[in-house]
């Protein structure tokens, strides 16, 4: 479904990620974790075309995402960035409306299946009670939904969200990731998304990519990435690691002395 043939990019003269090679199958949530400053937004970004690779090539159903127009990517895949304008003077069904721009000309108005697919996308998430609210009025959990949603109405079978529970308290969080567990469950919509939370990601992921220094060093299931190697490596901590049915969970331990990152 997506895919990166050994794509490099330097996004500073200190800085660059190196012969990325990744491959996206169709109904899998997969978390880029790892510290501050490893490239897993950046790695995110290029897959989604905002930047473009020095080397390599992104491929998107089997063609080289830089060779289609950004309508085109729009209705294939949806990216939710970090951050937004959460002040804008919106209400939430104008937010999701915006997700059905791809799909339609310039000066046509929403027509009768842009609506059903607005509602779909808002009972999905929660949110039709609060369609005609204004966006900077809701709670931060509901705001980060009322993004999802315009994602959604996208109508594509790829979304990718970086860091989609930052600033948000736990109970926010989890709603968040329940909502992505709910999408990928009843949708089978591919989800990639960058992570800090390592518990969260290993419960609701089914793959985890962990990057230290522009390189990607562990990628596998969550049983066998969260491994005290893993912490070693990329977090330079030492860690006590539990099961809690058959995904993983830790605790940490201590640093270690000569952490390097």
């Amino acid at each position: 479904m997506l895919q990166t043939k050994e794509i490099s990019y330097a996004h500073s003269p200190s800085f660059k990620v190196s012969d990325i090679h990744l491959e996206m199958k169709k109904g899998e949530i997969v978390s880029l974790i790892g510290p501050n400053g490893s490239g897993k937004s950046t790695v995110l970004r290029l897959i989604s075309r905002l930047l473009k690779p020095e080397t390599g090539e992104v491929v998107l159903n089997g063609k080289d995402i830089h060779t289609l127009d950004s309508i085109e990517v729009a209705r294939q895949l949806a990216m939710l960035p970090q951050t937004h304008d959460h002040f804008i003077d919106i209400t939430v069904r104008e937010l999701v409306e915006f997700g059905r721009h791809p799909h339609r000309k310039w000066f046509e108005r929403a027509s009768a299946e842009d609506e059903d697919i607005i509602d779909w996308a808002l009972d999905v998430t929660h949110l039709k009670e609060y369609e005609y609210r204004m966006l900077h009025s809701l709670s931060g959990g509901e705001r980060q939904r009322a993004w999802i949603a315009m994602a959604i109405t996208q109508r594509t079978n790829l979304l990718l969200l970086d860091e989609p529970t930052t600033y948000l308290d736990i109970a926010h969080q989890l709603e968040v990731m329940e909502l992505i567990e709910q999408l990928n469950a009843q949708y089978e919509m591919t989800i990639v998304m960058v992570l800090h939370d390592i518990n969260q990601a290993a419960k609701y992921s089914h793959r985890l990519i962990a990057m230290k220094d522009g390189a990607i060093c562990f990628d596998g299931i969550p049983q066998c990435v969260l491994c005290p190697e893993m912490f070693q490596q990329i977090f330079s901590i030492e860690v006590d690691i539990f099961q809690n049915g058959d995904k993983p969970y830790f605790t940490p331990v201590r640093r270690l002395l000569h952490a390097n990152y």
